[in-house]
């Protein structure tokens, strides 16, 4: 027994749009205090090396994603951080 109205299998119902103007957008919000975690992490990875302890792959990462996971802590703090990271980073380069 079939109903009166057959499907369109070739998608009468139009999807909707990727990127809708009209939706509604969630702001993404980070931890301060994981963040703070993460960060003093790395840092002491890097403070108490000898010689770097990454390839040049996650150096490059870190370089990048440092300074933004920093961002979300209070500037003078973030500033202090990101100033004592490339330090470290230029201390193992020179070793």
């Amino acid at each position: 027994m079939t109903s009166g109205k057959q499907m369109d299998l070739f998608g009468a119902d139009p999807e909707p749009a990727p990127f809708d103007e009209d939706a509604v957008s969630v702001p993404v919000r980070a931890d301060p205090d994981k963040v703070w975690v993460k960060l003093h992490a790395i840092l002491s990875e890097v403070k108490t090396a000898s010689s770097l302890p990454w390839g040049a792959e996650k150096v490059r990462y870190y370089r990048t994603v440092f300074p933004q996971m920093t961002n979300w802590l209070p500037d003078s703090e973030a500033a202090q951080l990101r100033f004592e990271f490339e330090a470290e980073l230029v201390r193992l380069m020179a070793a």
